[in-house]
Order: C-alpha cells, then structure tokens, then sequence
C-alpha cells in the first residue's frame, strides 16, 4: 500500500474518454476514476446499497452523478453522497491530481 498522501499514477489523461468510468485497485483501494470532460474524480468503487462495482455503471454528465448498474443508486462525484434510493450511505471520495498527461490518485 503506497504511504498516506503519497501521489499513485493512475492512468493517463487519454485513456479514459470523457464520461467513462474505469476500476482501479491500488494497494487496498479500489476506485472508480470518472472522467467528464477534462475534470476527472475517484470515489470508492463499491456501491454502499451492495457490494457492486460503481465503475460498470452509467456516468451522469450533467448532474456530475455515477449510476450503480445494480440497484441505480446514483452517488454524487463531488461528495460520494447518494442522490437516489436505494442507497442511503455515502461511498468515500478521493483527491485527483493531473500532472502533465498523468491523473494521480492521492492515496489518504
């Protein structure tokens, strides 16, 4: 596990298309990096209604929401809140950097 606020590069800038939704494990994290437009966000990619990965749901442009393709719960990427039943637990979010073409992950 890499050291508490050390910088984890998860990908770069291109290869992740603008409303797309990638996993990525680092060390025991596992987090879904959303893309929209040039900003990107991490949250916690298991949804808090049920274990599920958030990565293989539905991004949400407009309202900066992720869709659980499970239940459809939607959490906000800015806050890891939920903004739809039936999730009712917030999932964490995490710091993304971009340095250059690199999006890093600050590992908390």
């Amino acid at each position: 596990m890499p050291a508490m606020g050390e910088s984890v590069r998860l990908c770069g800038r291109d290869e992740i298309s603008p409303g797309q939704a990638r996993r990525f494990d680092v060390g025991d994290l596992r987090v879904a990096l959303v893309r929209i437009e040039e900003d990107f966000y991490a949250i916690g990619d298991r949804c808090s209604h049920e274990d599920y990965s958030l990565a293989e749901g539905e991004v949400w442009p407009e309202e900066c929401e992720l869709e659980c393709a499970k239940h459809g719960s939607t959490f906000d990427l800015r806050t890891g809140e939920p903004c739809s039943l039936p999730a009712t637990k917030p999932v964490p979010v995490y710091t993304v950097v971009v340095e250059g073409d690199d999006v890093m992950l600050v590992v908390p």
